[in-house]
């Protein structure tokens, strides 16, 4: 499996249709049980579907993609997870396909407004980080966060693992599943950070000392302390960046959902 060699400071490949994809999930939540709701403010529009669990005492979990207009693997798999939702385990699912559609229309990391959505979780500027935080906010408590991101630097999958208090840790298995669809960053320095095992990140986790926090902070410091952010490689075809976003999530989910 090889690297496509397009991306030469920053992302150079695939881009997608965000509005049709976006349809496409609205009618795939429809046809396979899911709810939806709209993230405020209201325009642009970003649905939010939520999926009940069948049984008392199921996992939450929640997914969210397309914070990063220029990673769009990311709401594909989301479309794929809702195409595919009858194959998941029985647990509690909400799941944002696209948090930045403007961004994703533009090709662009940011939001058009020139904000890092994705830095903007500790004293929101942005309209749509403020309110999905006032969405957010309206949630249960979580057991589990996936948030699906593409790196177009990196050699391979890799992942950070956030778990604030320690519980079992899913990150080995989740790297084991994408092992099997698309390569791994063996790097020890990825993103600037050390990592604890091949592919797998555990960054401190002390919220009071970044003074921008991800969505990632922001989920851990208020509804969940397990949390994995999912980085897919850019580089490599959109097909195989979205099969290891969606085999990860698959793996997640039923390795929560039948502990042991």
């Amino acid at each position: 499996m090889q690297r496509l060699g397009l991306n030469r400071d920053g992302y150079r490949g695939e881009s997608i249709g965000i509005d049709g994809l976006l349809n496409r999930c609205v009618a795939a939540a429809a046809a396979n049980g899911w709810g939806c709701q709209r993230l405020p403010p209201a325009q642009p529009q970003r649905p939010a579907f939520h999926r009940p669990a069948r049984r008392t005492g199921a996992p939450r979990i929640y997914i969210s993609a397309g914070i990063h207009g220029d990673e769009p693997a990311g709401p594909v798999a989301a479309l794929a997870l809702l195409e595919s939702s009858a194959t998941l385990p029985d647990a509690d699912l909400w799941l944002i396909p696209c948090l930045n559609p403007e961004g994703i229309r533009r090709n662009h990391r940011s939001h058009p407004s020139g904000i890092d959505l994705n830095r903007d979780y500790r004293d929101p500027r942005s309209p749509e980080t403020a309110g999905h935080v006032e969405w957010l906010r309206s949630l249960p408590r979580l057991d589990l966060t996936l948030l699906l991101h593409e790196d177009w630097e990196s050699h391979g999958f890799y992942a950070y693992e956030l778990n604030g208090v320690g519980q079992p840790s899913l990150a080995r298995q989740i790297v084991g599943a994408v092992r099997r669809v698309c390569p791994i960053d063996e790097s020890p320095l990825i993103d600037g950070r050390n990592v604890s095992e091949p592919g797998i990140i555990r960054p401190d986790f002390d919220p009071e000392v970044r003074p921008e926090w991800p969505e990632a902070l922001w989920l851990g410091a208020h509804k969940c302390p397990l949390g994995y952010t999912l980085e897919a490689p850019s580089d490599w075809p959109l097909g195989v960046r979205v099969q290891a976003l969606v085999a990860a999530v698959h793996e997640a989910i039923a390795r929560l959902s039948t502990p042991g």
